[in-house]
């Protein structure tokens, strides 16, 4: 894996869900005509109310769970930062209400 790569991978953020694709190729003499299916990871994910799925090689998988798991850790982070602004714009306003009857 080269540098860019690398680097790439480490800082990357993707929402999504990881999936194993399974199906058969249609091979007579393969094992998936009577057997097991084929299995493929990929990544389905949504854009706009669009499903989309990108189909992984093995060796990518690690790097796309590390990068659902840091967008998951941001949205929590962002969850709470957004819970804490309602909580503080709620006590802003309690505190203006207050004033406001205390000068009747």
């Amino acid at each position: 894996m080269d540098k860019n790569r690398q680097h790439t991978s480490r800082t990357e953020v993707v929402r999504g869900s990881l999936i194993t694709l399974r199906r058969k190729c249609g091979k007579p003499n393969c094992r998936c005509a009577t057997g097991e299916p084929h299995e493929t990871p990929a990544l389905s994910y949504s854009v706009k109310g669009t499903t989309g799925i990108l189909t992984l090689r093995q060796e990518d998988v690690p790097a796309v769970k590390a990068a659902l798991a840091r967008y998951r850790k941001n949205q929590q982070a962002l969850d709470q930062q957004a819970l804490a602004g309602i909580t503080a714009l709620r006590k802003r306003l309690v505190a203006a209400k207050a004033r406001t009857r205390g000068r009747r």
